[in-house]
């Protein structure tokens, strides 16, 4: 009966215990559960029977169990039979005794059986891993948390028109939201461009470059867009969107810092590709116009305790108009799939009136949905809601 307890301690039973009990709180309610976890422990007595069987000579298995049925003969006696540790119901017991009584030590045969039987269910199960990776790690939808939260669902079928996507506003003197088609609000898509904010706040923490000195010289190689084809600071990099500007800067830092950083500030599904030249546009990042928001408030708040000289740097860089009618900043974005733009950005913050109001919108179309129409687009919106007319929006 010792060597048969030692075996409980030796495997680590009495944790297995705290798991199971713990995972029987939390699915109280599904009866396989129970059921699974009844059979987990009656396998766990029958193993270590096995195992001390498996340690005294074949003259000492009678013994072993006359001593299992002189104990539950005692037991059964008191007024709650079988509630101490080593017994169970009288099914259980017959299980024991039954397989005492023919047990027989494992030969060559049955060892190589059994280790098959296992890499055939390991093969099996191996199977799986792809299918329960994809869904564990890099969902494609944001649960926002609505709970006290005051959230106002807009109606802007008439601005959005034949454009398939959403806006997302939020209020931070009034803590409000207010979305247009939340569920396409919380569906994550490549941030493209817009990523580009974070990216220069990296190399200006990593110190790459500097409020100061942010210039970057051209490689002298062709781009399609003749103002990339120039030295760049941060300021003219944002403001044309110099692709290979912010290449460089995240190939300086490197993978390692690049996803350390993305983990940090809590970017979107976190994932980062291989290749550091597109990891922001080919699908391996992705982000949710609700997140962006979040995590453009998180950004102007400085919540992630970075440099404020830096942060005050990337916020001039987005700087797109100042004026009567408060200052406006964001970063566009645009997707391409087979020469035709099918993914439009137009992230930001509009400064008014001592408060802040975050925008995202996001468009997916199979053609004509760029940075340009999603801009147009949000400052419609926000005219609609008196928030906002540019009157300079031609420098947009």
């Amino acid at each position: 009966m010792l060597l048969h307890e030692l075996q409980h301690y030796k495997y680590k039973d009495a944790l297995a215990n705290y798991v199971t009990g713990i995972a029987s709180i939390l699915y109280w309610f599904n009866p396989v559960v129970w059921y699974a976890f009844r059979e987990m422990k009656n396998d766990r007595e029958v193993a270590c029977d096995s195992a001390v069987l498996n340690m005294l000579e074949a003259d000492a298995y009678e013994e072993y169990g006359t001593t299992l049925i002189n104990f539950a003969e005692k037991v059964s006696r008191l007024p709650s039979p079988f509630a101490t540790g080593i017994g169970g119901t009288m099914a259980q017991m017959k299980k024991r005794i039954l397989n005492i009584a023919d047990y027989q030590p494992a030969s060559r045969q049955k060892r190589l059986h059994g280790l098959a039987v296992y890499m055939v269910i390991a093969v099996l199960l191996s199977g799986f891993v792809p299918f329960l990776t994809i869904h564990a790690a890099g969902s494609d939808h944001y649960e926002l948390k609505e709970k006290d939260k005051t959230i106002a669902k807009l109606n802007l079928d008439s601005v959005f028109g034949q454009n398939h996507g959403s806006f997302v506003l939020y209020d931070s003197a009034s803590d409000s939201w207010k979305i247009y088609n939340q569920k396409n609000a919380a569906t994550r898509v490549a941030p493209v461009s817009t990523y580009k904010i974070y990216s220069a706040l990296l190399g200006l923490e990593s110190g790459l470059i500097s409020p100061e000195q942010s210039q970057i010289r051209w490689n002298g190689q062709n781009y399609r867009y003749d103002t990339w084809n120039a030295d760049q600071t941060l300021q003219t990099a944002m403001q044309n969107s110099v692709t290979w500007y912010f290449q460089t800067l995240d190939q300086s830092v490197g993978l390692p810092a690049v996803q350390n950083f993305i983990r940090k500030i809590g970017y979107g599904n976190q994932t980062v590709g291989e290749n550091l030249a597109s990891y922001w546009g080919d699908g391996s990042l992705l982000i949710s116009p609700i997140e962006q928001v979040e995590l453009l408030r998180k950004f102007y708040e400085n919540q992630f305790g970075f440099t404020p000289e830096n942060v005050a740097a990337v916020k001039d860089s987005i700087s797109l108009c100042a004026g009567k009618n408060g200052t406006l900043c964001g970063k566009t974005g645009t997707g391409e799939e087979n020469g035709q733009n099918v993914l439009g950005w137009f992230i930001g913050y509009l400064e008014k009136d001592g408060s802040v109001y975050y925008f995202a919108t996001s468009l997916q179309n199979e053609r004509d949905a760029d940075g340009s129409a999603a801009t147009a687009l949000t400052l419609e919106i926000l005219e609609s809601l008196g928030l906002y007319s540019c009157d300079e929006e031609a420098d947009l």
